[in-house]
């Protein structure tokens, strides 16, 4: 079985987030969902995001949950097939509430693009392409000129 990640992220209504997450291609797992307190969103087999009420967070750690729209902790980043794709998720983002670009652009010429958004909550998350061998050779490149 391969190694999985849960995210578990702070929401400050739990409904409206996996409404947004929908939005952007997660599918909701309602054997691990509780009314108003927890949604498990799955992206693929070994990505999944726990949507937790403010409350139901807390019962996990005793730190202080920051605001999100003031404060950051984390970045998130998800990987697309293309910069078509990465175009598409950011428009299915920003239909369901999300706002754009909260970090700079990511664009290196034909082997690397990337975008941002902002959650309901106001978690960023960057979405990129990369074609891998063409960074390897551009980043080759740049290390053997130096």
């Amino acid at each position: 079985m391969p190694r999985m990640i849960f995210v578990n992220l702070p929401v400050a209504d739990v409904e409206k987030s996996a409404a947004f997450y929908q939005a952007i291609g997660a599918t909701r797992d309602e054997r691990f969902c509780q009314e108003a307190t927890t949604a498990m969103m799955t992206f693929s087999d070994t990505i999944t995001f726990m949507l937790l009420s403010h409350e139901r967070f807390a019962d996990f750690t005793s730190k202080q949950i920051i605001d999100a729209n003031t404060q950051v902790e984390a970045l998130f980043c998800l990987s697309e097939n293309s910069r078509e794709a990465v175009d598409a998720t950011l428009a299915k983002a920003l239909a369901a509430g999300g706002k754009a670009d909260p970090t700079p652009r990511q664009e290196m010429g034909d082997f690397m693009y990337g975008r941002s958004f902002e959650d309901l909550d106001g978690h960023i998350f960057e979405v990129m392409w990369m074609d891998v061998d063409k960074a390897m050779a551009t980043w080759s490149e740049g290390a053997a000129a130096q």
